[in-house]
Parts: C-alpha cells; structure tokens; sequence
C-alpha cells in the first residue's frame, strides 16, 4: 500500500512510480520513491523520423505562377498522438492506483501533455483520489533527484 504515486510524463514516454516506506527505518533514510514501470510512445519517435520526412516549402507553384499553401494538418495529427498516449498512461495509472491504495496522485509534465492528461483523466480516476499537477517536465530527472524536487515543493514527504 503507498498513498503516493507519481506519474512523470511527456510526449515520448512517461514513467510510474509509488512512495514505499523503509523496511528498516532504524538503518535506512525514506521514504523512498521506487519506480514500477515505463511506457513509450512510438508514435512520438516515428514522428521526429519519418512521418513528416516530406516536409514542404509551404506552398505549391501552379502553372500561372501563383502558389497555394499545404495544410497538412500536422498539429490536429500531434494533438491526437498525444492525446492516444496520454490515454494509455491514464490506463496504466488507474492500474496502479487501484493496486495500491493510492490517495494522492502526482502528474509531472509539460503543460500541453498536462492538458491531454487531465483529459484523459476525466472520470477515470476514483473520486478519493487527489490528483496534483506539477506543470514541469520532469521526465528526465533520475528517481533520488525526482523525489528530492518533488520533496522540496511540498508534493511528497521528504525522506528522512
């Protein structure tokens, strides 16, 4: 059982993690925060790769001489990659949140994948869990540093 658990998202992957205490509080600092899994979204890779390799000027030269702009609807396309994957971390959490007796439910990411996720949220999570937004893309911090910052903000106790 952990009343905390941590979601640090962004368009690319998003890792899980819980606050468990100590097994020996006597000899070890904690709590601490342990990471149970990751996810990917190989859409986002593919994205950066290939699916816009024929990038294009912005316009098309017709035969009169005029041009014509390419609306290639690029941003309606990443808004819903992001917003699949962001339903698939909501899955995952509600998962993990269920397993876990979570109370209290901390997402880190930048503010658009933030967006996506309250989205996502919306009547998935169970009523008695508070959800807390830290608009930060965290994704990148190793889990002692991660804690350390969420500890200092007042999101998670500090370990002792």
């Amino acid at each position: 059982m952990s009343e905390y658990s941590v979601v640090v998202a962004e368009g690319a992957r998003s890792r899980f993690f819980t606050l468990e205490p100590v097994e020996v509080p006597e000899l070890e600092s904690g709590p601490n925060l342990k990471e149970h899994d990751s996810l990917v979204n190989p859409s986002h890779k593919a994205h950066q790769l290939s699916i816009y390799a024929d990038t294009r000027g912005g316009g098309n030269r017709t035969a009169g001489g005029q041009t014509h702009g390419y609306d290639e609807h690029r941003q309606r396309f990443d808004d819903e990659m992001e917003a699949r994957f962001a339903r698939d971390i909501v899955k995952h959490v509600d998962v993990l949140i269920r397993s876990n007796g979570t109370r209290r439910l901390i997402l880190c990411a930048e503010k658009r994948m933030l967006g996506f996720l309250r989205q996502a949220i919306n009547g998935r999570i169970p009523r008695d869990v508070q959800v807390i937004e830290v608009p930060k893309d965290l994704a990148k911090l190793n889990v002692r540093d991660l804690h350390d910052r969420l500890a200092r903000k007042g999101y998670l106790p500090a370990r002792c």
